[in-house]
């Protein structure tokens, strides 16, 4: 099996791990925490996170530029390349750090009508905290990044495995004896540290990566953030979507909404984790027809492939959580976040077509066309995140979302226009093959399960596992003889003749 279908399969992995155990572990936090104390968790997570922004998209110009250079077999050029790209790397970190201590101290201000002076207090031992371990992360990323340059995805999936279960391991037995938010801070600091020091030795002492710091190339700066920019762009925006809400909820209104807005947040989340896993390991793989200058009917149908993968998934999940989702969300962490399962839910939907066409993502930053599309995308999440601010003064939770998935929407439409005039993109025939009769299928599907749920309590967990399994053992043959093409069906047949 190759690094690629290793890197799909480990991830899924990850996703399947990180979901579970997150879903698992995420009451034992809250009741540990209480509502209040898990909303400042959230709070200042949200906020620190847009510190994360100076890493300025550099994580996805050096899979790019260094899959380039070793196309081209320029190991002179790559090591320059690399050389510069790490100075740079430091120099953020530095600024980072002064940035950070700036708005350390300006905390009281933002925050002192909704946080108590405690509140207050414990959240700048968070902030500091989280500035050290962003500033230690983002140089550390490069390392991630070059792992998936050279196409071996394998050991970073493995340690981010490793990670996350000797985290949640250390999470239960900290917050046993010490049941406060700076707790799991501290946790996810160390071991951050940890896994970029064990990816720093594998690039250097596996993969025997050079840097060549004496000769950096500082020529190519201006092309490096030529193309950074628009993906350090993109980055705004995704931190915009996920975690303005955050911030602007724990300004107007108080830590126990950011808390179910957040558990909202974080379901729809895992619902996009799980349906965009396979896209994260693409970008090698876009750069390479770009370079090959493959036909635009190629790149469609490229696109259809790993559409119609993530389509299978996806929309098990998207339907199981319709049905299925507010007695969920009632049993797994009480009544107080019934209305998580409206903000995940306005999510889900609205995110399944862009993560069915994150190939098409790909091809666009392989093919350095991003700029428009970055814009477009961050002026209409500034203008939802800014309409939020007033609107949830009045509306609350859903004055901050409805304007947030009105924005998604439309850059939905304006991306699909922008694939038809980067690389004539044949939308006609992707959603007819990707979308259609796949939607169809299942909206039937769900509603004829519905008529028959609608019977049945389902009031305990026993009793939604059964109906979640039954609901999975229907959809899959439903899908299986009514969506999947005969190229699936017989890749299906041979995956179980060669395994069994």
């Amino acid at each position: 099996m190759s690094q690629l279908k290793k890197g799909a399969v480990l991830s899924y992995i990850n996703i399947i791990l990180t979901s579970v155990i997150g879903l698992a572990i995420t009451p034992f936090i809250i009741n540990s925490l209480g509502d209040s104390e898990y909303g400042l968790y959230m709070l200042i997570g949200s906020f620190v996170s847009y510190l994360t922004l100076m890493d300025f998209g550099l994580n996805n110009t050096i899979i790019r530029f260094v899959a380039k250079y070793r196309a081209e077999k320029d190991i002179t050029g790559e090591r320059r390349f690399l050389g510069t790209i790490m100075l740079i790397y430091c120099a953020i970190s530095a600024v980072l750090i002064i940035i950070g201590l700036f708005l350390f101290f300006q905390l009281d201000s933002i925050f002192y009508k909704t946080l108590s002076v405690n509140q207050i207090a414990e959240a700048k031992i968070m902030f500091i905290i989280l500035v050290f371990n962003i500033a230690i992360t983002l140089p550390g990323g490069a390392f991630t990044a070059i792992c998936s340059s050279y196409e071996r995805f394998v050991f970073p999936k493995v340690i981010s495995i490793v990670r996350y279960l000797l985290r949640t391991l250390t999470i239960v037995v900290i917050l046993i004896f010490w049941e406060k938010a700076v707790a799991l801070v501290l946790v996810d600091t160390i071991f951050n540290v940890l896994v970029v020091s064990v990816t720093v030795f594998y690039v250097l002492y596996k993969l025997k990566v050079k840097f060549d710091f004496k000769k950096s190339d500082w020529k190519t700066v201006k092309h490096i953030f030529s193309y950074s920019l628009w993906i350090f762009i993109f980055a705004i925006v995704q931190t915009f979507q996920w975690n303005a809400g955050q911030v602007v909820l724990g300004i107007n209104v108080n830590t126990t909404i950011v808390a179910i807005y957040s558990v909202g947040i974080m379901l729809g989340l895992y619902y996009g984790a799980f349906a965009s896993a396979i896209n994260g390991v693409l970008l090698p793989r876009a750069t390479q027809m770009v370079t090959e200058s493959k036909s635009p009917l190629e790149i469609t149908q490229t696109m259809i492939k790993y559409g119609r993968i993530n389509n299978f998934l996806s929309l098990l999940i998207l339907s199981g959580f319709i049905l299925f989702g507010k007695e969920f969300i009632l049993l797994w962490v009480g009544d107080v976040y019934k209305d998580s399962w409206a903000i995940a839910l306005l999510i889900m939907l609205v995110l399944t077509i862009p993560l069915s066409q994150g190939f098409g993502n790909s091809i666009l930053e392989a093919s350095n066309k991003v700029s428009y599309k970055a814009i477009l995308n961050l002026i209409t999440m500034f203008i939802g995140v800014i309409s939020g601010f007033f609107l949830s003064k009045v509306y609350g939770i859903f004055g901050m979302i409805f304007p947030i998935v009105i924005a998604l929407g439309i850059n939905i439409l304006v991306t699909n226009v922008y694939f038809i005039k980067v690389f004539n993109f044949k939308a006609v025939m992707f959603f007819r093959e990707t979308f259609i009769k796949q939607f169809l299928i299942v909206s039937i599907l769900v509603v004829i399960f519905y008529l028959v749920k609608r019977e049945i309590l389902f009031d305990n967990w026993i009793m939604l596992g059964i109906g979640i399994a039954v609901y999975t053992l229907l959809y899959i043959p439903v899908y299986y003889f009514f969506s999947f093409n005969q190229f699936e069906k017989d890749l299906i047949k041979y995956r179980i003749k060669a395994n069994s």
